[in-house]
C-alpha cells in the first residue's frame, strides 16, 4: 500500500535532486510538444510526448503540493508551481490546437 506521508517527506528530503531533474525534464518535453505540434507531425507522435510532459507536470505540482502541506510558502514554491501550471496548460492547448489544424482545409498529412 502507498503511504503518503513518506512519500511527501521523500519528495521533501530529495527537494533539490526532484527540481534538478523535473524542471529541465518539464521545459524540454514542453518544448518538444510546441515544436510536434507547430510541425504537424501525426497525433501518433504529438500524445507520447503530451502524455510524457503531462506526468513531469503533474509530478511537479504533487510535489510543490508537498511543501504547502507542511506551511512553506516562499518564492521559489509559487515559481516552480507556475511553471509545473504553465507546462500543463501548454500541452493540453497543444492537443487543442493540432486537432483544429486537422480539421484546417489547408493541413497537409505528408508534412
Amino acid at each position: 500500500m502507498l503511504d503518503f506521508h513518506t512519500l511527501a517527506e521523500f519528495s521533501r528530503t530529495n527537494c533539490i535532486g526532484i527540481c534538478a531533474f523535473l524542471v529541465p525534464a518539464n521545459l524540454i518535453a514542453t518544448l518538444l510538444t510546441i515544436i510536434l505540434t507547430v510541425s504537424r507531425r501525426p497525433i501518433s507522435q504529438l500524445q507520447p510526448i503530451v502524455g510524457l510532459a503531462t506526468i513531469f507536470a503533474l509530478v511537479m505540482i504533487m510535489h510543490v503540493y508537498s511543501w504547502f502541506v507542511i506551511g512553506v510558502v516562499m518564492a521559489p514554491t509559487y515559481i516552480l508551481l507556475s511553471l509545473a501550471i504553465t507546462c500543463l496548460l501548454t500541452n493540453i492547448a497543444a492537443i487543442i490546437l493540432h486537432k483544429r489544424f486537422v480539421n484546417h482545409p489547408n493541413f497537409s498529412k505528408t508534412c
